[in-house]
């Protein structure tokens, strides 16, 4: 007899994260490819989205409703035809409605990454803030496990909601075969970016701390383009406002929007450093983005990033915001003083990066569901 575990894939949920949308891949693929003997992968996506491709999958089964309509049931727990058995889903888009996982061998495992919906409410619309605390609500209700990417923001999690030991820790990853490809420099070309810059991620939203990140780069003195990534389309100016306020020449910066796996490699090819000012109960992809390609770190202390980066880069703390922007500026100049420092924290991330792996994350996932 085959067990089949089914995986909600094509996660554009609301609101849309590409990071999500690579994890959803990735970690389906790696699903299949250490899929247990006797076992098999079967993937469930919307109606009417794009082609899935994954393969090896022992099946796609579409639902009878589009993507947008398909939240909005699952948010209200009404019929969605997706049906029961094993079923995995790398965020809270999951049929989460009453099941018998001891007679029938149904069970629904969730995926919580980000506390944005409950930490910061105002940086999003209320119908995001809606559909993600409804769904947390029904995981509370129905699900038979929910997964935190790190151990600090699982016992955040338990402070949210009443989940008590269906909690359970599987970090994510880089996209599989993450690496600076041999055609960067041209890459590079079509994205309009020279060699050499302070990286940073993320938008205008104050928990992104791009405002801190940008005051730290202009405070250290260093004199290279700033360049920002994962800008959201239509948030430019706003980006180029926090670099105005915070003295950083207009010539210096170079705000770019998501970056497909193989382009974001390499832009960080071309980076000195990598700054993430942000303290957010989220899992950081771009840190870890760094540390998998072995890019001098520089981050604020928070326990997310103590536990992702552990020693494989430089955490700076601050008792406030000014001190801790002082600190990164710090932090960055030591880092860029010499090549042999810049050296020294490459290495550290480069060897932190090797714990991050989506087949180590897959076999927690069947572990898991062997486990239930």
């Amino acid at each position: 007899m085959v067990a089949t575990l089914r995986v909600m894939v094509d996660q554009m949920v609301v609101p849309t994260e590409p990071p999500l949308v690579e994890a959803s891949r990735d970690l389906t693929r790696a699903l299949i490819a250490g899929a247990p003997a006797g076992c098999e992968v079967e993937a469930i996506a919307p109606a009417g989205g794009a082609e899935i491709e994954l393969p090896g999958v022992a099946g796609v089964r579409r639902t009878a409703l589009p993507r947008r309509e398909l939240a909005a049931a699952l948010q209200l727990g009404v019929g969605t035809g997706i049906g029961g058995g094993m079923i995995h889903s790398p965020t809270l888009f999951a049929p989460l409605v009453r099941h018998d996982r001891v007679h029938n061998h149904d069970q629904t495992v969730v995926t919580v990454w980000d506390l944005r919906p409950w930490e910061s409410p105002a940086e999003l619309s209320r119908s995001a803030v809606a559909w993600h605390r409804a769904m947390l609500k029904r995981a509370v209700r129905f699900a038979d496990a929910v997964v935190a990417p790190t151990h600090s923001i699982a016992q955040r999690l338990a402070e949210l909601a009443p989940l008590g030991d269906r909690l359970r820790v599987v970090t994510g990853a880089s996209p599989l075969g993450f690496a600076v490809p041999t055609d960067e420099v041209g890459r590079r070309r079509g994205l309009d970016l020279a060699e050499g810059f302070v990286l940073l991620s993320g938008g205008p939203t104050p928990s992104d701390g791009l405002d801190l990140g940008i005051a730290a780069v202009v405070a250290s003195g260093v004199d290279l383009p700033v360049v920002v990534i994962d800008v959201e389309e239509g948030h430019e100016p706003a980006v180029a406002d926090l670099a105005a306020a915070a003295g950083l020449p207009e010539r210096r910066l170079h705000v770019r929007g998501a970056l497909d796996a193989v382009d974001r490699a390499a832009v960080f090819g071309a980076a000195l450093a990598f700054v993430a000012p942000s303290g957010r109960a989220a899992f950081p992809w771009r840190v870890v983005d760094a540390l998998t390609l072995g890019i001098p770190l520089i981050a604020v202390d928070s326990e997310v990033h103590r536990e992702v980066i552990f020693d494989g880069g430089e955490l700076v703390s601050g008792a406030d915001a000014a001190a801790t922007a002082d600190g990164l500026a710090d932090a960055l100049r030591r880092a860029l003083a010499s090549t042999a420092a810049a050296e020294r924290l490459a290495v550290l991330a480069g060897d932190r990066g090797r714990s991050f792996s989506w087949r180590e994350a897959a076999d927690k996932v069947w572990h898991l569901h062997a486990e239930l």
